[in-house]
């Protein structure tokens, strides 16, 4: 009623004293009709329909081989002779890599044929003992198969008998000695031919062949050294060129991922994202870092990758449509994340459950209805039972 009393004074100092009582009452109506026309405040929302979602799992790590083959030689002790290949060359299975020195070898493998060929001899030789023993033995039995049968007709000593005996037994020893000899000399040519095959073998072995088909990314090889298995390996040769992501994944999120997950892979230079599977994830977390690991096949071609290269992969864990609201909606509370719901005008405090986040919208799986509106902003200065004029949020479907 303040702003009336200069309103009194000034009627009584003009001389309208009688209507002072209208006056009055103008002014109370006035005051209670002001607040009533306040407008309410405009605060934006948005409306709850399905969206198209994706989860999405961020990782970062080197790019590796997804296996590496070691190619050492398979002989020692002989000098390199010539290189064929060099780091970054395609190679396929089987191919010549390096050429050790044979001179040795060979001189070797012609002292193995000799061996051979004198074992061959001595079988012969062998044989022919043999059968002269085996002929003598039989010829020895004879006698002393005649001498018997004389003997027991009174025809013949038994000195002569005796001695008959004597020659066959003999003669059957040296048919058991011949026989040892040739079995001797088959035990010399097997010995003749495994040595003449070890030869061949180690002349073969003088050309280092890729045992696999893959890019060359390491050469340790150098003309004149001696060949030898211990230390660096000759050649190292990436497995069909097959790269892979080894991507660092935060403790919470690995338990999200599976082997077959698709990834989008982007690096320092490239124009466009490489596609990726998860290959593998690994099973044990790193007690320091913290972080687990998962290992991303680089599907098709590999756009420039090299070993080594800083890659950061975006791996889709899940993709399904639902109700979905701007993150800003989001409020908190003591029993969990809350939303501020329009219904009529009116404000109410909602709690829901929340899912996929993505691309600044936020999966709602319970407590909303399609159709609902949310205030946009949850800082918003709104109380639950506030009235207030709901303003469409711009690119609103409904």
């Amino acid at each position: 009623m303040r702003p009336t009393t200069p309103i009194l004074f000034l009627a009584a100092a003009l001389g309208l004293a009688p209507a002072l009582p209208a006056l009055a009452q103008e002014a109370a109506a006035a005051a209670t009709e002001a607040p009533a026309a306040a407008p309410l405040p405009a605060i934006t929302v948005t409306d709850v329909v399905p969206q198209p979602l994706a989860e999405r799992i961020i990782a970062s790590g080197l790019v590796a081989a997804v296996e590496e083959v070691q190619v050492a030689p398979l002989i020692e002790g002989q000098p390199l002779e010539e290189l064929r290949v060099d780091i970054g060359d395609m190679v396929t299975e089987g191919q010549v890599l390096a050429v050790l020195s044979k001179s040795t070898l060979e001189l070797q493998r012609a002292e193995a044929v000799a061996s051979l060929a004198a074992a061959q001899s001595g079988i012969a030789q062998g044989e022919a003992q043999l059968i002269e023993a085996e002929s003598a033995s039989a010829e020895a039995q004879r006698v002393a198969e005649r001498t018997a049968k004389l003997r027991e007709q009174g025809t013949a000593p038994q000195a002569q008998a005796d001695t008959a005996n004597a020659n066959a037994t003999s003669a059957a020893a040296r048919v058991s000695v011949a026989r040892q000899g040739l079995e001797s000399a088959r035990a010399q040519l097997a010995l003749a031919e495994a040595r003449l095959e070890n030869v061949e073998l180690q002349l073969s072995r003088t050309e280092v062949k890729a045992p696999v088909a893959g890019e060359i990314v390491a050469r340790n090889a150098k003309i004149g050294a001696i060949a030898t298995g211990a230390g660096q390996p000759m050649f190292v040769i990436v497995r069909d060129a097959a790269l892979e992501l080894r991507a660092d994944v935060a403790e919470a999120d690995i338990l999200r991922l599976a082997p077959g997950q698709k990834a989008q892979l982007r690096g320092v230079g490239m124009t466009e994202p490489l596609a990726g599977t998860v290959r593998l994830v690994e099973p044990t977390i790193d007690a320091t870092s913290r972080l687990g690991r998962a290992r991303i096949a680089v599907d098709g071609a590999q756009g420039g990758l090299r070993p080594g290269m800083f890659v950061e992969a975006e791996i889709l864990v899940a993709e399904r449509e639902g109700l979905a609201v701007p993150v800003t909606a989001l409020g908190s509370s003591p029993e969990g994340a809350t939303v501020m719901r329009v219904t009529d005008g009116v404000v109410e405090r909602v709690l829901v459950t929340t899912g996929i986040r993505d691309n600044g919208l936020v999966e709602v799986t319970s407590g909303l209805n399609p159709g609902d509106q949310v205030v946009t902003k949850a800082g918003a200065f709104v109380r639950a039972g506030d009235r207030i004029n709901p303003v469409p949020a711009i690119g609103n479907t409904n």
